[in-house]
């Protein structure tokens, strides 16, 4: 696969990269298959040297797409869960049938242990993906709206807190659901500017291996579309 990506020319066009401004640089890579079928677009953001706990450029790779998030090659899945942490339906139930009876078992454990009241809505904490081809599983609970959770805040909490977690665990790339949509009633728009706004405008502490890679693995063609228009959006 070969790629044509402006951060490319960006970091090799700075010859001081303290120049760049902290807040980083967006950029817009063109990925060509061997077997051109059509031409995908991808989000880039680029964390500069100025940027806490960073002495080289890091460029995060931002994308949509269709497909089975339990069956995604990265480090790090996040599940859309609920605050029991004890499984469910829609993607938590996919995520506990995919991964084994393992998984159940280390949320089970969480309960006994660091989160006996649950998790809270908004927050993330992570498990082994045992089964899964993830290496890790970071659960986060996406705010209800049909119990009264309609801040926007809490939303996009599920994603910066997951990227969080993520970093601390060392992870390179990471696969999100659309948290929030469906059963929990945010619209499709509303989940897909939300999530690509948080995982854009997060930076890292450095306290960890920054995450470069966040897919967002989805379901339907309606939640795709509204994803990419959001990734379109900001290029």
């Amino acid at each position: 696969m070969v790629k044509r990506s402006m951060s490319a020319m960006i970091a090799t066009s700075c010859a001081d990269a303290s120049a760049l401004p902290v807040c980083g640089v967006l950029s817009l890579s063109w990925v060509f298959p061997r077997a051109v079928l059509g031409v995908s677009r991808e989000l880039s953001w680029v964390f500069p040297a100025s940027a806490p706990g960073f002495g080289r450029l890091v460029r995060m790779r931002i994308k949509a797409e269709r497909g089975d998030l339990t069956r995604a090659k990265v480090d790090a899945i996040v599940n859309a869960a609920n605050s029991r942490l004890l499984g469910g339906g829609g993607v938590d139930g996919a995520i506990h049938e995919a991964a084994g009876p393992r998984l159940l078992e280390a949320c089970r454990r969480l309960r006994r242990t660091s989160h006996r009241g649950g998790l809270d809505v908004g927050d993330a904490v992570a498990t082994p993906g045992f089964a899964l081809p993830a290496t890790w599983v970071i659960h986060t609970v996406g705010p209800n709206r049909h119990r009264g959770q309609t801040d926007p805040a809490l939303l996009a909490s599920c994603f910066i807190r997951s990227l969080e977690v993520a970093e601390d665990l060392g992870c390179r790339s990471v696969a999100f659901p659309a948290v929030g949509a469906g059963a929990y009633g945010w619209s499709a728009s509303d989940v897909a500017a939300i999530a690509v706004d948080a995982v854009a405008s997060w930076t890292p502490d450095g306290g960890g291996a920054t995450p470069e890679e966040v897919r967002f693995v989805l379901f339907s063609d309606v939640l795709l579309a509204a994803f990419q228009r959001e990734i379109d959006a900001r290029t």
